[in-house]
């Protein structure tokens, strides 16, 4: 059975992944495309809905990011999101242009609950706008099935090409009922049977690494984060003993993190897993380094030489895995949305390892989808919802030199904070939380003495995505 799908046409918004995060809580699979994806592509794709996305630009000028007309006669329903909204109105015949009131924040909204889109959603609901612009005129064969005291146009319609156009934001939390609004596109207007599930996802995914894999053998650098942790995880349950999971432990990671990683390794999985132990060798490189960037780059370097000589000792391999993840591909460019930093999983592969193909096996997920793929893989929740971790480890998070001290003095901070943000019952509502040893040092009281010694900075954020 094909996987049906519901595409998302990026057109530069910032909200673009938590679009596809939302259609896929729905059970339904989605990818992005950049709107410069060709027509024939997509339709090959055979989408069972598509979805138009926000952007930065006006509709209406020249050289804004936009589709052809033939988009809409696919025969497929298709929903336009803000300037997606505005795009599709602009193309089929309506009027935009800018708004008399600009609309920025949560906005109450009134809703016609006989529209598709709208059934079981509150008459009067409160959503998220963003715009400058406005529908000022619906394209002909659409009718307006929302509005607000300053937009006429908050949504419309035309059910019989099943074309819908949203001027808000349903992805984003602020829009109380916009999960809701979503399920009704794809499961209700797109006839999507919500059938994609992780259970589903984990069989289908070990199928496909056990036939292309075959009998060859497979190698994985494995950092210990929670990426490179369920693609082992994941490998080793489809292929066991062809695969050779190699730890570099670069001697700067958290409290007792090498040895859990160890231990799951070597009890949960049947693979052949190889520790190196390697912290000296990273200390004498990054002597008198006090650039996060040189740090970053001395670090991936190291990891990438260390991993090589691990490898020349394993000989020719047929594969090599890395846990590139769907944020990292998109991160580093669709094409459209600005390439936010490069990352360290994609491109800058070892030369000297000696491989045939690269696996990536959660290149399409998302890092809560990950994490789901962990617990169903019966990886421990303590590497499944273990904090985000750069590569570089607290190499990064010692600012100015690293030193042995420092990093003695953080390892225990840090643990200590984690434990107390753990006994307060909050590890799962604080997304990241970490401690810095900065390079300022500061004078403290001890007892009667005087201390004289360096500071120590917390941070806690709360994300949904990783992103925002």
């Amino acid at each position: 059975m094909d996987q049906e799908k519901v595409i998302v046409i990026d057109f530069g918004g910032q909200y673009n992944q938590l679009v596809a995060r939302r259609v896929r809580e729905c059970n339904v699979y989605c990818e992005i495309y950049s709107y410069k994806t060709d027509l024939a592509q997509i339709k090959a794709m055979n989408p069972k809905g598509i979805i138009l996305t926000g952007g930065p630009n006006s509709c209406y000028e020249d050289g804004a990011p936009t589709c052809t007309k033939e988009l809409f006669e696919l025969g497929v329903p298709v929903l336009g999101l803000c300037y997606g909204a505005q795009l599709m109105q602009h193309v089929l015949g309506g009027k935009v242009e800018k708004a008399p009131v600009r609309e920025y924040g949560k906005t109450e909204t009134f809703v016609d609950k006989s529209s598709a889109l709208f059934s079981d959603v509150s008459e009067k609901t409160i959503v998220w706008m963003s715009h400058f612009d406005y529908i000022s005129q619906v394209a002909p064969g659409f009718k307006i099935v929302a509005h607000t005291a300053d937009c006429p146009v908050a949504a419309a319609e035309c059910t019989e090409k099943n074309l819908y156009a949203i001027q808000f934001h349903p992805e984003v939390l602020h829009t109380q009922e916009g999960t809701k609004m979503l399920h009704n596109f794809v499961r209700g207007v797109c006839g999507c049977a919500g059938t994609w599930k992780m259970d589903a996802f984990v069989e289908n995914t070990i199928k496909e690494i056990r036939e292309k894999v075959g009998s060859g053998k497979v190698l994985l650098a494995l950092s210990g984060g929670v990426d490179s942790s369920v693609a082992a995880g994941l490998l080793s349950r489809a292929i066991g003993k062809q695969l050779t999971c190699v730890f570099v432990d670069h001697g700067l990671l958290r409290k007792d993190e090498g040895d859990e990683v160890e231990k799951v390794f070597d009890g949960y999985f049947d693979s052949n897993f190889i520790r190196v132990n390697a912290g000296e060798r990273f200390l004498s490189k990054l002597k008198g380094v006090t650039d996060p960037e040189q740090k970053r780059k001395i670090i991936g370097e190291e990891f990438i030489r260390v991993f090589e000589d691990e490898a020349r000792k394993i000989g020719k391999v047929d594969f090599l895995v890395q846990g590139t993840i769907y944020p990292d591909v998109i991160e580093s460019g669709l094409g459209d949305s600005a390439v936010i930093k490069s990352h360290h999983n994609v491109g800058g592969l070892p030369s000297v390892v000696d491989f045939k193909e690269l696996i990536e096996p959660l290149r399409l997920l998302f890092k809560d989808e990950v994490r789901q793929m962990g617990t169903e893989l019966g990886l421990p929740d303590y590497i499944v919802w273990r904090q985000p971790f750069p590569g570089p480890g607290l190499g990064i998070r010692v600012i100015g030199e690293v030193t042995e001290d420092k990093l003695e003095i953080l390892r225990e901070a840090d643990a200590i904070f984690r434990e107390e943000i753990k006994n307060a019952g909050l590890e799962r509502d604080i997304n990241q939380y970490f401690a810095v040893i900065t390079d300022i040092r500061s004078v403290g009281v001890m007892g009667d003495g005087r201390t004289y010694d360096y500071t120590i900075a917390l941070r806690g954020v709360t994300t949904t995505d990783f992103m925002t």
